[in-house]
């Protein structure tokens, strides 16, 4: 069945400037790119979109983290794309991920592993209007 799902490429995967190699995951996968831009995330969009885990320790890191540098955001869309995408990036800490996905090969922690990607069909539905206009998407 076809899906989108979201993705975000994060300061991580700026930084170690493996945009292309990330992506070109995604599209050897057999998954196309809908929509995309860069941009710089602030504290509000960043309160609602990690509002799950405000309350955690570990949330004002991830927050400064996400605002270290601009990220890249992508909307993919394919047959099962966000278990698709999920299995390409591997499990959220890097340390755990294997040889072979993207987090695997490029990650180096929980935080700082690489992208997010949106985690079921209801959540990126979500999440792609939270970060994308419908004017953006194609």
């Amino acid at each position: 069945m076809k899906e989108r799902t979201l993705i975000i490429l994060k300061p991580d995967c700026m930084e170690k400037r493996i945009i292309p190699e990330v992506l070109s995951r995604f599209f050897k996968a057999g998954l196309e790119i809908v929509a995309c831009k860069m941009t710089k995330l602030g504290e509000p969009i960043l309160r609602e979109h990690y509002s799950h885990i405000a309350g955690q320790p570990y949330y004002p890191p991830l927050v400064e983290f996400m605002q270290r540098r601009p990220v890249l955001l992508a909307i993919f869309e394919g047959d099962d794309a966000v278990a698709k995408v999920r299995r390409l990036l591997g499990p959220t800490n890097s340390r755990e991920a294997c040889a072979g996905t993207i987090r695997g090969d490029f990650g180096d922690n929980t935080r700082e592993n690489i992208a997010h990607a949106s985690d079921s069909v209801e959540n990126a539905a979500a999440e792609i209007k939270r970060f994308f206009k419908d004017c953006e998407v194609f």
